[in-house]
């Protein structure tokens, strides 16, 4: 019987259709090696598929062990469960990290039922102290920061993307094993034909990233929100918007930040043209650095900012995107 890690950390790692581990990787490994010994479970999505990209990513990552399990992709969330339980089962890792996605949150909440164990969700870190392991968590719209921990048992934490910057030092050798998984027969929602539709881009993807670029409604047209999309490009950076500028019809939903977009907690933030609502806020102020650019001195935006320019964006951001590219030369 195979013996695992004092302190092991459970880390649930996404894996793409195409067999490659998901970017939040690196960074909840990385989470998991500050309170103990990271464990990665890496899930198939089909009965022996190739999965070694993905098993090398979480030993790069700083997984010492790696199991893997085959989850039957025709049935969405319950083989994914089932594979996580019996890891747990096997394992009995003091916590279980999980990417805070939409199906990691499915899969934690499920798990959490199943073994009647805390759920802590939307971390942006994760520590030890005396009595055991401690979630931080940003609430009420990055108002207050409060900590979360089980009375007994081992937590299940899920950890916004691109809110931990702490990587581990990579395994050259980790111990990989196969997981048997005996199929729990709970009911199942199943996913019907999609049609597929590929878009290429060189840019990061928003969930994540290290650097976002983020445009409001003083952008003024969907035509002049192409500033955004050039400053975004100088910076290397993923695209944002505020929902008032997915209203308008500047950008789509996908790229919306806030309580009803997406939570970024990126290491540069920079706003162009957002005022900083509340519900703007409470997505992207535990960015490490905020950049804003307004017209409006009074702008709620520069009440979270680090450094704030004030003035006409118009002019501001070509100058900016040009001092960039100069350095690039």
């Amino acid at each position: 019987m195979m013996s695992y890690p004092e302190n092991s950390i459970l880390v649930l790692v996404d894996v793409t259709p195409a067999g490659d581990a998901a970017s939040s990787t690196a960074a909840l490994i990385g989470a998991a090696s500050t309170i103990g010994s990271p464990v990665a479970l890496v899930p198939a999505g089909s009965p022996g598929a190739d999965v070694q990209r993905a098993v090398d990513a979480a030993a790069a990552a700083g997984a010492s062990v790696v199991l893997t399990a085959d989850a039957d992709a025709g049935s969405l969330t319950v083989p994914l469960v089932d594979a996580l339980q019996a890891a747990y089962q096997k394992v009995q890792p003091a916590a279980v990290l999980i990417s805070n996605s939409i199906a990691g949150r499915d899969v934690a909440g499920r798990l959490a039922v199943r073994e009647k164990l805390a759920l802590s969700v939307d971390a942006i870190g994760v520590s030890r102290d005396d009595e055991g392991i401690v979630a931080h968590h940003s609430v009420y719209g990055g108002a207050y920061l409060v900590d979360s921990a089980p009375t007994y048992g081992a937590p299940i934490i899920t950890v916004r993307q691109g809110a931990v910057d702490t990587r581990a030092e990579a395994v050259a050798s980790p111990t990989v094993e196969a997981l048997e998984v005996t199929a729990s027969g709970a009911a199942a929602a199943t996913a019907g034909s999609i049609e597929i539709v590929e878009a290429e881009s060189s840019r990061p993807e928003l969930r994540g990233a290290t650097k976002v670029v983020s445009g409001g409604r003083g952008l003024g047209s969907k035509e002049q929100f192409v500033l955004v999309e050039q400053l975004a490009d100088a910076l290397g950076a993923a695209i944002g918007a505020s929902r008032a500028a997915v209203d308008a019809g500047y950008i789509p939903y996908a790229h919306q930040v806030g309580q009803t977009g997406v939570s970024v907690s990126p290491q540069l933030y920079v706003a162009v043209g957002i005022s900083g609502a509340i519900q703007h806020r409470a997505g992207m102020q535990t960015a490490k650095n905020i950049v804003a650019i307004n017209k409006d001195a009074e702008a709620p935006i520069f009440d979270v900012a680090d450094f704030g320019i004030v003035g006409d964006l118009f002019k501001i951001v070509p100058q900016v995107v040009e001092a960039l590219e100069a350095r690039k030369k």
